[in-house]
């Protein structure tokens, strides 16, 4: 659903890539709103999936019509999984009828903080 970004986390003497997505979904005038509640919805149910390190969603005041997701999970295959979960699946039908587009914001490398396990387990 978003464009998938990989990130790299380097760790000393090891290296572990993280699976990183930052994207900005367009909504349908009125509806932005309705989309930040289905993605909190979503980030309440990844809460149970360790797998899933950061879920967040994010408003700008000046794009009524915008909605911003960053995500992190320990791997691609982790964040694939996650998408054939029937809550998931549901959350999606709910919030495609108002996405009007979506935009790749940027590659990053991350470097560590807050937030992100370096742990390899």
């Amino acid at each position: 659903m978003f464009i998938e970004i990989l990130m790299k986390v380097k760790t000393e003497g090891d290296r572990m890539d993280k699976f990183g997505l930052f994207g900005k979904l367009i909504v349908k005038d009125g509806e932005r709103d309705t989309l930040v509640n289905i993605l909190l919805e979503a980030a309440e149910s990844m809460k149970n999936l360790d797998e899933c390190e950061i879920y967040l969603v994010n408003v700008a005041e000046e794009e009524t019509n915008a909605v911003y997701v960053y995500e992190v999970w320990s791997d691609e295959n982790a964040h694939q999984a996650s998408l054939s979960l029937e809550a998931t699946q549901t959350l999606i039908k709910r919030a495609k009828p108002i996405i009007t587009g979506m935009e790749r914001i940027n590659t990053l490398i991350t470097r560590g903080g807050k937030g992100i396990s370096l742990d390899s387990n």
